[in-house]
């Protein structure tokens, strides 16, 4: 069975683990916990509030789907990057929102060999990228700036979201890697 490590579910992880819920089995990383806000564009709803993002993914897929998840509600730093993104993953799923938590990861990834798909949602939900981490540059872009909170950007998050999933269920089964870049207008394979 296929080990994926999602590390992030929040806009993008959380949509990216139920589409990958058949692909094998999913370990899901976030010390965030669910606001109000976040159940406007996240795949949480009223009874993951004030949860950890990561418990209230695994009660929603159990609930729908039987789906146990492998969770960490810890956050990732430098000295228990080992402990949380095991060496045993066929696949790391990058869906942070901030410079320095996405550079431990590809610096980990990349020591330890380990593929790792990046998917990333500019500020104001006007660009998305699914980016391969060997063509993968991290941006320090200000991770503050609102991407997600109204619900605005739900049809673009679900379908940046859905193109991460694509893109490991490609890789997982054929070994290919294909990466995307998408904004509103267009949707370009990279």
């Amino acid at each position: 069975m296929k080990r994926i490590t999602i590390i992030g579910v929040g806009a993008l992880g959380s949509h990216v683990a139920q589409f990958l819920r058949n692909e094998g089995e999913l370990r899901v990383v976030d010390f965030d916990r669910v606001e109000a806000k976040n159940m406007l564009s996240q795949f949480h709803g009223k009874p993951g509030g004030a949860k950890h993002k990561v418990t209230a993914l695994h009660n929603v897929m159990n609930f729908l789907w039987g789906v146990k998840l492998d969770t960490n509600s810890n956050k990732l730093v430098e000295n228990n990057l080992k402990a949380l993104i095991h060496g045993e993953s066929d696949l790391v799923i990058d869906c942070v929102d901030n410079g320095p938590t996405r550079r431990l990861i590809q610096g980990h990834v990349r020591d330890h060999g380990l593929p790792c798909l990046h998917g990333a949602l500019a500020a104001g939900g006007d660009f998305g990228r699914v980016i391969w981490d060997e063509s993968f540059a991290v941006d320090d872009a200000d991770g503050d700036a609102p991407t997600c909170e109204d619900g605005a950007q739900l049809p673009f998050i679900v379908t940046v979201s859905s193109l991460i999933a694509q893109s490991a269920q490609v890789f997982l089964k054929t070994g290919k890697k294909r990466g995307w870049s998408i904004a509103p207008t267009h949707i370009e394979m990279v």
